[in-house]
């Protein structure tokens, strides 16, 4: 097996080693919905997750156990390992959907995974029928997915420092808080797990209720997206609660070093980063492009305030990854067709920012492509022997390569080019182009704003298709391609 795959038995046995670990605190997480179950009397529940918790603490252990050898691996392995544990714990996470009977066992691991990958999207139809602790399971596995399983593993185990350099870089992540990648992973789920409360305590001022405040700071602060009701917090009809959400979605989109920055007192920092800038000037745009739309074509009875509302919450949420909405599906359908649903595609498109619990592009790729056009523009106006530096302040001034654009570049056209083939893909069942073009950007982005085209009642290609989506979205492409490169050259070696 070692050989087919092209990594070495000690570092089989390493990932081997390493999975136990999340398995076992896969586990563990979920006595949490366990406990909700018993305060509020769900004894239907119990079993299913108990049952899961068991079958992964016990899997994990005995992997733990069987493959103690922690050696060296390659950057390969690692990325290998990432992509994969991530479907792991999602099929593991959709098994209390499938158990308790609510789902098929596709729906399940759509529910799932679209839980971990922060995405948003749901197969349950009435969000507002389902117990508490399964809901409850539905947010947590949004908060998990957001701080990143990676992160969250090398944050509280000690292994050999290249693995956690290796695994840390696998999980498409490169912006480091301190030299220690191990103590940044540790400073991170400090930073996280605060904002979480801060989270629950503004909602909960805000007016909504502690259950309720509980969920939607868990889901809110991931940039997942996931509610307990149909309407999501339209529900409230709630301008307070909305203005609290918008804030923890801007901190949950926000790159988490230039939050530590900002903790330790360089408040200026945050105004002058560049993917700060990025997102204001994105913001401002669209919420004025959308409210003159919304406001011409007569939409909400020609209400500004109302109009102005709805398109600063809806813009909020997707260049947040989030995927909260207010605004209705039958309005995004009718009234927001056209202009607005083109500029929310463009918002996901683009996505969060980097080192965020938020996907898409980011920011600071769209920053650099922009700047690179002003670059070459001045290059040619310039004398050819002038010297000329390239450089943006991102937390810190930094030298711009040719490199680092390269790989900008790159990473950019790959990622259209799988949204262009999903979109072709997609449109093979549904003819429908705007809302493909919609709920794909959507899909990618780890976002979850919908036009209702994605339903239990979809083809079961074009839900694997959105889950493709969602898993390379999460990972910002690289380990999945190469993950999926390997098993496919594989398969077609047997």
């Amino acid at each position: 097996m070692h050989r087919a795959l092209n990594f070495t038995r000690r570092e089989l046995y390493s990932i081997f080693h390493y999975t136990g670990w999340v398995l076992i605190f896969l586990g563990i997480a979920l006595f949490i919905p366990i406990i909700i179950a018993l305060i509020y009397a769900e004894m239907e529940y119990l079993a299913p997750f108990l049952f899961t918790s068991l079958i992964s603490i016990s899997g994990g252990y005995l992997l733990y156990k069987k493959f103690q050898d922690k050696k060296e691996i390659s950057l390969k392995a690692a990325m290998v390992f990432s992509a994969g544990i991530w479907l792991l714990v999602s099929f593991l996470g959709a098994l209390p959907f499938y158990l308790c009977g609510e789902l098929s066992f596709l729906d399940s691991y759509f529910e799932s995974i679209s839980g971990f990958t922060t995405t948003g999207f749901s197969m349950i139809l009435d969000l507002e029928s389902i117990g508490y602790s399964l809901n409850f399971w539905r947010a947590l596995t949004q908060w998990l997915g957001g701080i990143g399983i990676i992160v969250l593993l090398i944050s509280v185990l000690s292994f050999p420092s290249v693995n956690i350099v290796r695994m840390y870089r696998a999980e498409a992540r490169e912006e480091k808080i301190v030299p220690s990648i191990r103590h940044t992973a540790r400073i991170i789920f400090y930073i996280y797990f605060s904002f979480t409360i801060f989270a629950f305590l503004l909602y909960f001022l805000a007016g909504m209720p502690l259950y309720d405040s509980l969920f939607h700071a868990l889901t809110t602060l991931s940039t997942g997206g996931f509610s307990m009701y149909n309407d999501s917090l339209a529900h409230y009809n709630n301008l307070g609660i909305e203005l609290a959400a918008m804030v923890i979605m801007l901190i949950g989109s926000t790159n988490y070093v230039l939050h530590y920055t900002v903790l330790k007192g360089k408040w200026k920092e945050y105004f002058k980063d560049i993917e700060t800038k990025m997102l204001f000037l994105l913001l401002i745009l669209t919420i004025i492009l959308i409210t003159l739309m919304l406001y011409v074509t007569g939409s909400y009875g020609g209400n500004l305030a109302l109009i102005t509302r709805y398109s600063f919450f809806q813009s909020v949420s997707a260049i947040s990854t989030t995927g909260l909405q207010t605004a209705a599906v039958n309005d995004i359908l009718t009234q927001w067709v056209g202009l607005g649903t083109f500029l929310i595609t463009l918002l996901m498109i683009i996505g969060a920012g980097s080192y965020s619990t938020g996907g898409g592009i980011k920011w600071i790729r769209i920053a650099l492509s922009l700047k690179n056009v002003w670059w070459e523009i001045r290059n040619l106006l310039l004398p050819s022997k002038a010297i000329t530096t390239r450089k943006i302040h991102h937390v810190k001034d930094i030298n711009i390569t040719d490199d680092f654009l390269r790989s900008v570049s790159i990473f950019i056209f790959v990622y259209i080019s799988i949204y262009i083939i999903s979109v072709i893909l997609v449109m093979l069942f549904y003819h429908n182009i705007p809302m493909v073009i919609f709920e794909v950007a959507s899909a990618l982005g780890n976002v979850g704003l919908s036009s209702g085209l994605m339903t239990p009642n979809s083809p079961a290609i074009v839900k694997i298709i959105f889950m493709i989506n969602f898993w390379i979205g999460r990972l910002e492409i690289w380990s999945v391609l190469l993950f999926l490169s390997i098993l496919f050259r594989n398969i077609i070696r047997k």
